[in-house]
């Protein structure tokens, strides 16, 4: 699709500096700009570039004023926040990627589904009794959605992903492809012969409203109860959620981390890469944990650490400059005990 500069800067309340008709119908970064492309300069190191894109727009702060000649093919909008415009345009382009609607052929959907209006059911996809769709959920081929699942309006679930019985997830959540959602927990017993067995996983898993889950996540089933993700999360790729365990609302969790069962992640917590988090524990609100750090005890409300096992981050960082000179102090204090030694014999001799 084609808009126009005026189109542009009347969606993001912008002011053109330049032809308001010409045409753009992609995006571009601003040093790689092509003819009937838009881009944006949010970063004054790129300043540079936009006296030398191909681009045909450009968007920029409302204050910005040109050093030198800008090309006469490029117009300005000039925005308030050109980093947050260019956001609001991806995200307005990406919409359109998903405008889908209907069943595609061959899937199941079962007849005793509850399916919204405006939704799309990609092919090889499988849509157990008793599920309820609200409108416009766009369920990408392969998918296999358990029974009684229950997927709020607006959600988009990519590609190969299983949602298994009982779980429920949320309006406007996105659910990229491969995530196992509703997996037993890992629950074993040890039995008088010393034999792990089993305990069932009845729970399920909730997932609240604006959750984007990223590939290849997996978030088990509660053994009783919920395992529960709250509203605004946002998991990255190839993460672990054990069962029964809480994610706060808005909370940010990087790759690779791993959460276990029956702990708790405050709101709007930021989790690093790598993370470790043992059972039972509980990570307060706006806590901050550095990547490949290890949690073994709870940690309180706005505190940021880092290490394995984890502490505070002043102290951790004072820490790391004397171990990581530990050789050098071993060296030095080797060199001190010999002349110690010397000294000693020295004056064991004297007498």
């Amino acid at each position: 699709m084609q808009f126009s500069a005026g189109q542009i800067a009347e969606f993001l309340q912008g002011e053109v500096d330049g032809d308001a008709q010409v045409l753009v119908s992609d995006i571009s970064k601003i040093e790689e700009g092509r003819l009937g492309t838009l881009s944006f300069l949010a970063n004054p190191k790129y300043t540079e570039h936009v006296y030398t894109t191909a681009a045909s727009v450009v968007l920029v702060e409302k204050g910005f004023h040109p050093t030198r000649p800008i090309p006469k093919h490029v117009t300005l909008i000039r925005v308030a926040d050109p980093r947050a415009s260019f956001s609001r345009l991806l995200q307005m382009h990406d919409a359109h990627q998903y405008e889908k609607k209907g069943y595609e052929q061959p899937s199941y959907i079962s007849p005793k589904a509850t399916i919204g209006k405006d939704v799309y059911i990609g092919t090889f996809t499988h849509i157990g009794d008793g599920v309820v769709i609200g409108d416009g959920v766009k369920i990408l081929p392969n998918c296999t959605i358990g029974e009684n699942v229950s997927i709020g309006a607006g959600t988009r679930i990519h590609a190969n992903v299983a949602v298994y019985g009982r779980s429920v997830i949320g309006r406007n959540c996105i659910i990229h492809s491969g995530t196992v959602i509703g997996s037993d927990g890992f629950g074993f017993t040890v039995n008088a012969a010393g034999e792990q067995e089993k305990i069932p996983q009845i729970g399920n898993v909730v997932i609240e409203d604006e959750v984007e889950i990223g590939a290849n996540c997996t978030i088990d089933r509660a053994t009783l109860g919920s395992t529960l993700i709250r509203r605004g999360a946002k998991l990255d790729n190839l993460i672990q959620v054990g069962h029964n365990a809480e994610i706060g609302a808005h909370t940010v969790v990087v790759s690779q981390t791993g959460i276990a069962g029956s702990s708790r992640v405050g709101a709007y917590a930021m989790i690093g890469g790598q993370v470790g988090i043992a059972g039972h524990l509980t990570v307060g609100d706006r806590v901050k944990v550095a990547a490949q750090s290890g949690i073994g005890e709870n940690i309180p409300d706005g505190m940021t650490v880092q290490g394995s096992p984890a502490f505070a981050i002043g102290p951790y960082k004072r820490s790391y400059v004397v171990f990581r000179n530990l050789p050098e102090l071993q060296r030095r204090v080797a060199e001190l005990e010999k002349a110690l030694a010397e000294l000693r014999r020295a004056a064991g001799g004297d007498a």
